[in-house]
């Protein structure tokens, strides 16, 4: 039998531990650690590998000792536009947390609040509206983001112009955009990197046209930069698709997801295939257009 060296790593890393408490996302949870908020078994803990039993050592985040992993939530969320995906705006405009009651969270952590701390995974920037996923299950959330699980978001686009029936093809076989932030130039030229294959479909027709696009990795503000590449503007976003999930709430409203959409979400991470329903809910359709409205009879001209 083999035996145990004395100095063989026990337990999980902090980070992931605090995580699972609810106190702080893992890179939060960091920050907290370097900074000397963390005690284990009495000591002050500061570097980012160490690690512990949370069924055998005592922990404590400012002086008050964990209890343990908080239970797993998950929450369909559909943000509006004018709301940042973030938990705290330095610029003071509303963030997501507000939507869901939680603005005075960051003061009421982990075991210690009435909700568990919930993050977003992934983002919409400030523009976009449309389905956002909370929860407070982080090994999840960072399956759900890595690029190569390949899971479908699904949004509806609307454009400035007609683009040509060429220039789609291209956005469904992918293109070159500028990664990170528009225009960024690092080390003298363009840092560009190639696109997945998108699917591209259009939804409505007319001067400004909606699309519905389907994309398997989410780019710092993909879905604008490539329609950019094709000479158009984006005027309007709205993620209606994530894996098997639909968007089903109205804008501002949010709600607990069911035992079998967690199920399905975990599938997705996992880089199986899932279906989304086929009938789509209101809230993940476009309105349909109002028609022009028509003269009075009685204002008619007669011959």
């Amino acid at each position: 039998m083999k035996q145990v060296e004395k100095d063989e790593p026990r337990g999980d890393r902090l980070q992931k531990i605090l995580a699972q408490a609810g106190i702080a996302s893992r890179r939060a949870a960091e920050q907290i650690i370097l900074d000397g908020r963390v005690e284990v078994n009495g000591q002050v803990v500061t570097e980012l590998g160490t690690r512990a039993d949370p069924a055998h050592d005592h922990i404590k985040v400012d002086g008050k000792r964990l209890s343990g992993p908080e239970a797993q939530r998950y929450f369909m969320v559909n943000k509006p536009r004018g709301y940042v995906t973030t938990l705290d705006d330095p610029e003071g405009r509303p963030t997501i947390m507000k939507l869901l009651g939680q603005e005075s969270q960051k003061k009421v952590t982990g075991e210690h609040s009435k909700m568990p701390r919930l993050y977003p995974v992934g983002r919409l920037d400030y523009l976009s509206e449309g389905l956002l996923l909370m929860t407070n299950d982080g090994d999840l959330a960072n399956r759900l983001s890595k690029a190569a699980t390949g899971v479908e978001k699904t949004y509806l686009v609307k454009v400035s112009g007609r683009p040509t029936d060429e220039s789609i093809a291209q956005l469904r076989g992918g293109v070159m955009i500028d990664r990170g932030r528009l225009n960024e130039v690092r080390k003298g030229r363009r840092d560009r990197v190639l696109t997945q294959p998108a699917k591209v479909e259009q939804v409505r027709s007319g001067e400004n046209p909606w699309y519905e696009v389907t994309l398997t990795e989410g780019r710092n503000r993909q879905l604008r930069k490539m329609f950019e590449e094709i000479g158009h503007h984006v005027e309007k976003i709205r993620r209606i698709g994530y894996g098997a999930l639909v968007l089903d709430v109205p804008p501002g409203a949010f709600r607990e997801l069911t035992q079998g959409e967690v199920q399905a979400l975990n599938r997705a991470a996992a880089g199986k295939k899932v279906e989304r329903k086929k009938t789509l809910p209101e809230a993940a359709t476009l309105k349909r257009p109002v028609p022009p409205r028509r003269k009075n009879a009685r204002n008619r001209r007669t011959i």
